[in-house]
């Protein structure tokens, strides 16, 4: 939530939430945070500061402000999570988690190439493992439990429902300036902010391998079935086409008070 209090945004992970975040950011100081927005721990209220947590949760209770999320394709969501998350480098030098990449190669047979050598490996086979395991950390939580980045959107989103809040929009990653806009139309900020002028804040990108081939050669059919398995409420809720994994776009409107009644429980 902005300072100001002027908009409050639920963040879901891989959807556009480092450029939300430094709009956020700039439309109460008129300036982006030096770095990545997910280590600003001031000028502006965030669930992990223990003293934000009062303000935030007044406003989502008392819906006093504008509230919006963002959600994605979950084909593409997956594949960038894979390519970020198991793959790449983190902005510390090390791979995510720790032993998280190990106990993948050694339990699934999951290989994620190396910088030294141009990340060459079978990046189709080893995603297909990944998204095994993904299945089994949301389904049976083991061998662990399932990472933000990999979670469901929808059950993100139905957070903040279920604690007292209600969405006035939910954009697409795939239509973002649009949406976005919309939301800028709907708030006053402190200081105005020139949508065609954001630059995009991608922090994963760069530190990991290039996706080799089109989204669609990913997902063979028992691929589709685990995806579907796993993410069946987010193409539904969110209007996402299951049946073609070559088209991110979304293929309807989002109801937003079948998302409240949906996610409420």
């Amino acid at each position: 939530m902005t300072e100001s209090e002027s908009v409050v945004y639920r963040v879901v992970p891989k959807c556009a939430c480092s450029t939300i975040g430094q709009i956020m950011y700039y439309s109460d100081n008129g300036q982006f945070f030096d770095g990545d927005i997910h280590d600003a721990d001031q000028g502006m209220h965030k669930w992990a500061l223990e003293p934000s947590q009062g303000p935030i949760t007044r406003n989502v209770e008392q819906q006093r402000s504008f509230a919006f999320t963002c959600v994605r394709n979950p084909y593409t969501r997956i594949l960038s999570s894979f390519f970020d998350k198991i793959c790449g480098i983190q902005r510390n030098g090390q791979r995510y988690r720790g032993n998280l990449v190990p106990m993948l190669t050694q339990r699934y047979g999951v290989e994620v190439g190396d910088p030294e050598t141009g990340f060459e490996f079978d990046q189709i086979k080893s995603f297909r493992r990944f998204l095994l395991f993904a299945r089994d950390t949301i389904r049976w939580r083991r061998p662990m439990d399932p990472d933000i980045h990999w979670s469901a959107t929808s059950s993100h989103v139905s957070t903040f429902i279920s604690n007292g809040g209600r969405y006035n929009k939910i954009l697409w990653t795939e239509h973002f300036n649009e949406g976005m806009q919309s939301v800028l139309d709907s708030i006053e900020t402190p200081h105005k902010v020139e949508l065609s002028k954001i630059p995009r804040f991608n922090e994963s990108e760069g530190h990991g391998p290039k996706r080799a081939h089109p989204v669609e050669d990913y997902f063979d059919d028992l691929s589709m079935h685990l995806v579907y398995e796993i993410y069946k409420r987010d193409f539904r809720l969110f209007r996402y086409d299951f049946e073609n994994p070559a088209n991110k776009m979304p293929v309807g409107e989002i109801d937003l008070d079948e998302v409240h009644v949906k996610l409420a429980g």
